[in-house]
């Protein structure tokens, strides 16, 4: 489950031997899916077909983007390679080759490669970056992820709009799996208008976290949206030269050189 923590956000969105794995030229099976009731199930799906669909979503390979400015990926979502770089807290450039299913790989800080637990500690924060990037990203798509719990939590009505609302919580899976989101599902079109999320580690009558996702548009064979706005606050989170692609150059994933 490729699940994005906020925690990991707030620490990590300003920070930032064998190569990674060769491709494979077909998808993986079907991943197993997570618990829902039948109303949140039915939501769920309906939310899916808008964004375009299960098959499409299946098919979806490269995806490359750049997150807030700060860091910038491109994931094979087929075979788990990923390549991301940008800069640390110091101002010093990163580049991290690795497979998010194995999570080995190598990693570089200022153009040197990093050996023992430099490279493991670059590896683990490119990691906890995918998780973190991607879900901000393409949350949608993930509602029934092996190890989500998916509960329908009511009808609600804000700025003219009728929404179906879901809550999700975890079992066991992501990075701090007691965290709890919501997702508010608009009934006319079919897409998620807004998150909201509580971390594990705030007190539960602490209010949720809430942000807009706005600028739905097509990407490839499925839908996106590039921009997140804080409820109630000034904050902005754009994740900008989105493409999905179905082929990229190897180089991509298993050389340090700038990526074409």
């Amino acid at each position: 489950m490729l699940r994005i923590l906020a925690a990991v956000l707030l620490l990590f969105v300003v920070a930032c031997a064998s190569g990674p794995a060769q491709p494979v030229e077909v998808a993986p099976p079907a991943a197993p899916q997570g618990q829902a009731d039948p109303r949140a199930a039915e939501v769920a799906e309906r939310l899916l077909a808008a964004l375009g669909g299960h098959e499409a979503w299946e098919a979806t390979r490269f995806i490359r983007f750049n997150f807030n400015g700060r860091r910038t990926h491109a994931w094979d979502k087929h075979t788990g390679r990923h390549r991301v770089e940008g800069q640390t807290p110091e101002g010093k450039s990163f580049l991290v080759l690795h497979n998010v299913l194995t999570r080995e790989g190598r990693a570089w800080l200022d153009g040197q490669e990093l050996q023992g637990e430099e490279a493991k500690e670059l590896l683990e924060r490119a990691h906890a970056a995918w998780v973190n990037d991607t879900y901000w990203l393409l949350m949608p798509y993930k509602l029934r992820d092996a190890g989500v719990t998916l509960a329908y939590d009511g009808e609600e009505t804000l700025d003219g709009q009728t929404y179906d609302k879901l809550l999700l919580t975890f079992q066991s899976v992501g990075l701090t799996p007691g965290d709890m989101y919501w997702a508010w599902v608009n009934r006319a079109t079919g897409l998620m208008d807004r998150w909201a999320y509580l971390l594990q580690d705030q007190l539960r009558d602490t209010p949720p976290t809430a942000w807009l996702w706005q600028g739905w548009q097509p990407y490839g064979r499925i839908k996106l949206a590039p921009t997140r706005a804080m409820v109630g606050g000034e904050r902005k989170i754009e994740l900008r030269d989105i493409a999905i692609t179905d082929t990229l150059p190897d180089s991509v994933f298993t050389s340090p050189e700038p990526a074409p």
